[in-house]
């Protein structure tokens, strides 16, 4: 793990180093999620929460290939109509 440092100025604003945002892909900024665990803080960009997610869907359906027509029609089967 790679320790930076940034700073948080009395607005709130978060300054990265040059050197993070290119290696995460912000050289001209972008949206991150900004997540609190206790007093730890995590930016994560939001390509790679996307990843994630995606990751765990795999996980968890394995080979299924579920569409939005499927899943409206589970949720129409459950409300019995």
């Amino acid at each position: 793990m790679n320790v930076y440092r940034g700073r948080v100025t009395e607005s709130g604003r978060l300054s990265l180093p040059a050197d993070v945002r290119r290696l995460v892909g912000l050289e001209n900024g972008g949206d991150v999620v900004i997540e609190l665990d206790g007093q730890t803080i995590r930016v994560r960009t939001v390509d790679e929460v996307v990843a994630d997610a995606q990751a765990l869907m795999r996980e968890l359906l394995g080979d299924r290939k579920l569409t939005v027509d499927d899943f409206l029609a589970d949720r129409l089967a459950e409300t019995g109509e």
